[in-house]
């Protein structure tokens, strides 16, 4: 087991990357920028100097303070991927929201421990949140305070409050039929909010995620914080995320999960 105090560090250190990812971001959002399509399969996929000014940022302190240890991240790569501990960056989720100006963009900082998902932090520079999440209890900072966040009660399918970021293009023809009997099953969803819902969820104020199409760093933030706020990510079919991402269901009250994996069932793919 990693250890309290081992753990505590790694949590003031996460602090530190989030400041120094924010510094390289805010002067850049609503502000001019270089912007680049890096193409691909999925049409637009944009990236900006603010996303590779920040995981350069990042990756700058993490080889100064522990240079033993890995990254993995969405704009330069992989280093040393099979280290103790790797951490897992993604400077900019939801690129699309950053370049027109909607503050729902987060960083997302990642840090596995023998393979597994240990640390995870979303944070929202401009609003001045950063969620933090590991074994020990989730809690958002904000506003010079910390406080815990719990996930809410919400056994009832029909009550939920759900969200994906776009079903037309992340989802397949069999992932948008099954998306769509969730959303008639639910109460209400909410579209685009990449990463900032699985904040949400945390704090108690959304109750399921379903996305697919994921990488390993569009996840790997959002385990330990989701866990420590009291929900639950599998994949699709009920099984711990791999390492490669895939298909994702967070959901805040446990009662939700057999209903929901029960209507994508049609439609899970096995991940590593």
């Amino acid at each position: 087991m990693l250890q309290a105090d081992h753990l505590a560090d790694l949590d003031a250190f996460l602090i530190e990357l989030n400041r120094a990812s924010a510094e390289a971001i805010l002067p850049l959002f609503r502000a001019d920028h270089g912007l680049e399509d890096k193409g691909g399969t999925g049409g637009f996929d944009p990236v900006t100097e603010a996303d590779r000014g920040a995981e350069a940022a990042i990756r700058k302190l993490i080889a100064e303070r522990y240079p033993e240890h890995g990254v993995i991240g969405e704009e330069y790569g992989e280093d040393r991927p099979d280290a103790e501990f790797v951490w897992v960056l993604d400077p900019i989720d939801g690129t699309r929201a950053f370049i027109s100006g909607l503050p729902l963009w987060t960083t997302l900082v990642g840090l596995r421990w023998n393979g597994a998902p240990v640390l995870g932090s979303i944070g929202q520079p401009y609003l001045g949140e950063l969620f933090i999440g590991s074994s020990s209890g989730s809690r958002l900072l904000a506003q010079g305070e910390s406080r815990a966040i719990r996930t809410r009660a919400c056994p009832d399918m029909a009550q939920a409050v759900i969200s994906t970021t776009d079903p037309q293009a992340c989802f397949d023809s069999p992932e948008r039929a099954v998306w769509d009997d969730v959303r008639r099953a639910t109460k209400l969803a909410r579209l685009g909010c990449d990463a900032y819902a699985y904040a949400m969820v945390a704090m108690g104020k959304m109750d399921m995620i379903v996305e697919a199409g994921l990488k390993a760093w569009d996840v790997e933030a959002a385990i330990p914080l989701i866990a420590g706020a009291g929900g639950v990510v599998t994949d699709w079919r009920g099984d711990e995320m791999g390492k490669n991402g895939g298909q994702m269901l967070i959901v805040g009250d446990e009662a939700l999960l057999e209903p929901t994996l029960e209507l994508l069932a049609p439609a899970a793919k096995t991940t590593l």
